[in-house]
């Protein structure tokens, strides 16, 4: 890569900067499939049909859901994926496509700031002389990533302490395993939450086994669908945002992977390299730096040609890789060159 190349893309974070206008997409924030489903205040009723899923309880009236999924915690850059309060629980629910061992640290955080909205929206007299009642958490995460896990497990935020120590503070969130053909009996309970995992592992099934770019794999998974689905309606209805939100596993996480693994390896030389001629400490922030940007970049374009040749179109492609489609086409004519 040349260096006023390299330049450019240092000085734009990988990518060119891109309008949202031109690419069609909110790059501020791409919502999920998952809450779009059972954090949609328009169908609370698939909201209260998965906390009874989860909980073995049997709520009819759907108005009983109050949702209240942090919209925007600009400061901070996280959001919570599903909240509501009902029969005074806090009950927190995300979803994950990878595997992810702090989540308990993720729920603390998510927590502290829902109890502040709690308890400002609720008048709470927190300096006050009298006990102040609160809603009970519920922390529950939703795994439907390709790393095999058991159907349900237990992670608490003391695991990460070192061993031995003691703590005053504990959070202990439940994961279920929601991958199509894992907790069978949850998924047939909830219509809602079965006819998502069947949807989500349908469209990585062709992706991965058949090469299919993602926009094809959802139309043909959706027309696939049993109409019996509750959600099936739905989705092809907001079929065009259902695009636009969807984060299937495909080789996605492989890709992130292998762009840091290559971006600290490329680093790692360059940085001895460069520090030899102008000092160590120099060498080794910079060339790191370069480096890991280098690196994504190049695992980028490989993954794009390889995309190029299994049939995606360049604006597929370009919406996979989050960059514009004049760079894909750069990539694309480079390799033909």
């Amino acid at each position: 890569m040349s260096a006023s190349k390299r330049d450019r893309y240092k000085k734009n974070g990988g990518r060119k900067k891109r309008s949202k206008k031109s690419s069609g997409v909110n790059n501020e924030y791409r919502d999920r499939l998952f809450k779009f489903i059972f954090g949609n205040p328009n169908h609370k009723e698939w909201t209260l049909s998965l906390y009874n899923a989860v909980n073995g309880s049997c709520y009819t009236d759907e108005n009983d859901i109050e949702i209240n999924t942090i919209g925007d915690a600009v400061y901070m850059k996280m959001k919570n994926d599903v909240s509501f309060l009902i029969d005074n629980t806090l009950n927190l629910y995300e979803q994950q496509s990878t595997y992810n061992p702090n989540m308990p640290l993720r729920f603390l955080i998510y927590s502290g700031m829902l109890y502040d909205k709690y308890a400002r929206s609720h008048d709470l007299h927190l300096y006050g002389p009298r006990l102040q009642p609160i809603p009970v958490p519920r922390c529950v995460c939703f795994y439907n990533g390709k790393t095999e896990k058991e159907d349900r497990g237990i992670l608490k935020f003391t695991d990460g302490f070192p061993s031995g120590a003691e703590s005053d503070i504990e959070v202990i969130v439940t994961v279920i395993n929601i991958n199509y053909g894992h907790n069978m009996e949850l998924l047939e309970s909830c219509g809602p939450l079965n006819a998502y995992s069947w949807f989500v592992n349908g469209v990585v099934e062709k992706q991965t086994r058949d090469g299919i770019p993602l926009s094809r794999a959802i139309d043909e998974t959706l027309n696939e669908m049993p109409d019996g689905f509750v959600i099936k309606q739905f989705l092809l209805d907001n079929k065009a945002e259902v695009k636009r939100m969807c984060i299937t596993e495909y080789d996605e996480k492989r890709v992130l992977a292998q762009q840091l693994e290559d971006g600290i390896e490329i680093g790692r030389e360059e940085g001895i390299g460069i520090g030899r001629e102008e000092g160590i400490g120099i060498g080794r922030e910079e060339g790191i730096g370069i480096g890991r940007e280098e690196g994504r970049i190049g695992e980028k374009i490989a993954t794009a040609k390889k995309l190029f040749k299994k049939g995606w179109t360049i604006e597929e492609i370009a919406e996979f890789e989050d960059v514009d489609v004049v760079d894909v086409k750069i990539w694309l004519n480079e390799s033909a060159d």
